[in-house]
């Protein structure tokens, strides 16, 4: 039955008798067409891709717009701010200096080869409009920070980030189909089928990267819950006759809030109408000229508008990121306002946590329960972003009581105290998973560790497997680490700066999974090893 009508659909009877040979295509074929059909081929699918296809799946990636550039992805209103961890993403997968290129970055993130010692950020963003100082961060309060070339974020556009990420895709024999609408999805105990036209698409496990009017999402189940905009917000490239009288950076206002960037006709504004505006509807320029004048009280003019976009502060996420073979990522997931930039770093992140535990599960050697740990990392991390952006909502309201928090937020954030919890925040520096250890480190983004000879972490990871470093000389774990050959890289010898540490274990996706003493103990890294990558090789 199709899920959103009380008759069976024709997609949903077609997909019907899909279901009804696919135990005979099973005998035939042995195996699915793909082992992954990923439906959405923006940076939250694509990087998905990339990671499925660099540990050897075969994945489909299924997209609706029939190219790759648009005007919205190349212009300055689609910039957008990889934090640290989404450039450490990058560059552990050796595709940070492409994406340096690609974003037109001469000078982005470096390492300092004398040094591991961590620089304060050259940026730390906003807060609910108010700007924050980087000289007031407070490096040595940074849980476990290093310097190295993923120390910084990057301001890049989307079409590099899609560029960058297609070209790789491609490389690792990932196929694109482009011009693509999905219209069902069915699924059994051991399949997937998605229907987009006349044509099925049977695979093993299907993912929903499709954005936050997901059809995945929809045709799948998946329960959405969350809070209703308080506001309208619009971004627009527009000249403007008089552009003195707009003040430059964010101005909350009695009536709102906007925005005048060094960026020229770049403007972004946000009015506190309840999210009235249509935004099925492109916003004209009478209309845009109209809230531009009322949320900055002046009578300024806009003489013609070139690109224009709306949003909200809707804030929604999924109750559980898989149903069955079907599982989502990306603002698939969870939708939020962009107070605070962080929707494309979340979805990358959803990426790289999801990649290989997928991965894992479709060649066979994954622990029981692995793939459960992707909603169970996630959530809360999603959860954390949507109350983020919230808390900034409310404390730019415009009446006397956001405007009464506006006064003590501005105090807080003025302290060295206050920018640096705004950093770790923004940064991801402060996410953690609960893996079930005390130890301060694990659960973390592992930082870029260097051995004396030069090798970082970084270097260590290109190739999608998990990393044991040991840099204890009382202990080798060698001998335990080969039962895990194909899925762990061993590497021993001592470190310029190992934090106190005699080994770690890391995992695909950069979170540290178990850390030792000065004396590992050998029982212990095993048992983590099973834990995370499965039963020893015989």
């Amino acid at each position: 039955m199709c899920p959103h009508v009380s008759a069976v659909c024709a997609p949903c009877e077609r997909l019907a008798s899909v279901f009804a040979c696919l135990g005979q295509q099973r005998l035939r074929k042995g195996s699915f067409v793909h082992d992954v059909v990923i439906v959405g081929a923006g940076p939250v699918g694509l990087f998905l891709a990339c990671e499925l296809g660099l540990a050897g799946c075969s994945v489909l990636v299924l997209e609706r717009a029939p190219e790759l550039r648009s005007p919205w992805k190349a212009d300055p209103l689609g910039m957008r701010g990889l934090s640290a961890a989404s450039v450490e993403a990058f560059y552990r997968r050796e595709m940070l200096h492409p994406l340096l290129r690609a974003s037109g970055v001469h000078d982005g993130p470096a390492a300092n080869p004398d040094t591991d010692e961590p620089s304060p950020p050259r940026g730390v963003g906003h807060f609910a409009g108010m700007m924050l100082d980087p000289a007031q961060v407070d490096v040595t309060a940074l849980p476990f920070r290093l310097a190295g070339p993923a120390s910084e974020g990057v301001m890049t556009s989307l079409e590099a980030v899609e560029t960058v990420l297609s070209e790789r895709a491609s490389k690792l024999g990932v196929e694109v189909r482009r011009g693509v609408t999905v219209s069902a999805v069915a699924q059994d105990g051991e399949s997937v089928v998605v229907q987009a036209g006349w044509h099925e698409y049977a695979a093993r496990w299907v993912v929903g990267c499709d954005g936050g009017r997901s059809t995945v999402r929809g045709l799948a189940g998946f329960e959405f819950v969350g809070t209703e905009p308080q506001f309208t917000g619009y971004v627009l490239l527009a000249p403007i006759a008089d552009p003195e009288k707009l003040h430059p950076g964010f101005n909350l206002t009695p009536t709102g809030m906007y925005l005048r960037t060094p960026a020229e006709e770049y403007i972004g504004m946000l009015e506190f109408d309840g999210g009235a505006f249509d935004r099925s509807q492109r916003p004209t320029r009478e209309h845009l000229q109209a809230v531009l004048r009322r949320v900055s009280g002046t009578d300024v003019t806009l003489t013609d508008v070139h690109l224009a976009s709306s949003f909200t502060d809707r804030a929604m996420q999924t109750t559980t990121y898989r149903q069955g073979r079907v599982l989502l990522a990306g603002d698939s997931a969870h939708i939020h306002s962009p107070l605070g930039a962080q929707g494309l770093n979340l979805g990358l992140g959803d990426a790289m946590n999801l990649g290989w535990k997928l991965a894992a599960t479709v060649h066979g050697h994954a622990p029981d329960g692995l793939l459960d740990t992707y909603t169970r990392e996630r959530h809360p991390i999603g959860a954390g972003v949507l109350d983020w952006t919230r808390a900034q909502a409310a404390a730019m309201k415009p009446d006397p009581h956001a405007q009464a928090v506006q006064g003590v937020l501005r105090d807080l954030l003025g302290t060295r105290d206050g920018t640096t919890y705004v950093f770790k925040k923004t940064s991801g520096s402060s996410n953690r998973y609960d893996l079930g250890s005390e130890h301060p480190l694990v659960g973390r983004n592992a930082p870029d560790l260097r051995l004396e000879d030069g090798t970082r972490l970084g270097d260590l990871m290109q190739d999608g497997r998990g990393v044991a470093l040991n840099f204890s000389i009382a202990r080798s774990l060698h001998g335990s680490a080969m039962g895990w050959e194909s899925r762990i890289r061993y590497v021993a010898g001592p470190a310029r700066n190992d934090l106190g540490l005699g080994a770690v274990l890391v995992r695909p996706d950069g979170t540290v999974a178990w850390a030792g003493d000065r004396d590992p103990d050998r029982e212990a890294f095993e048992q983590a090893a099973g834990h995370w990558f499965g039963a020893p090789q015989v």
